[in-house]
């Protein structure tokens, strides 16, 4: 006679809700910090795109940024050099609206998504060996970050 074993598999859904919370925690700074009044008196390039635009695409962006983590995490269920530069992107991507539009610090803003940039660099190429498909997810957000960023160099250069 022969034994049926029946495995019940561990959800991996929960997981998956907490990096969509630590996500959503870092978009709060968006909303926390929107533009004002002292945003729309500055100078901007011809190139500033609306400020519709930059919810829909944000969404998006975290919307990967969160799988690409859940990804990693999936892989190895430890903290390692790709999560450390995983939260580390949330900080510094949370820092920046505080930065611009909180403080009205272009300057530091400037330096907060330098170092942004670079981490989702790191992030990229430390990620892919856990996981392409995590890396591919964060360059979308590359490319919208260093468009952000040269947006952000014209904004302090037009405004001394």
């Amino acid at each position: 006679m022969s034994t049926i074993v029946v495995r019940r598999s561990r959800s991996r859904w929960p997981s998956l809700v907490v990096f969509v919370a630590l996500v959503a925690l870092t978009a709060s700074a968006g909303v926390m910090f929107e533009p004002a009044s002292w945003y729309v008196q500055l100078s901007k390039p011809s190139w500033n795109p609306p400020n519709w635009i930059f919810a829909p695409v944000w969404t998006v962006l975290y919307l990967a940024i969160a799988v690409a983590g859940w990804l990693v995490w999936q892989r190895r269920r430890r903290v390692g050099v790709a999560l450390h530069l995983w939260f580390a992107q949330l900080l510094f991507n949370w820092m920046w609206p505080f930065l611009f539009f909180g403080l009205h610090r272009i300057d530091l803003a400037l330096i907060d998504i330098a170092l942004l940039l670079t981490v989702i660099f790191a992030f990229i190429f430390s990620a892919y060996r856990r996981s392409a498909v995590a890396s591919w997810l964060f360059v979308p957000a590359a490319l919208w970050v260093g468009f952000a960023a040269a947006l952000n160099f014209a904004i302090w250069q037009l405004n001394p």
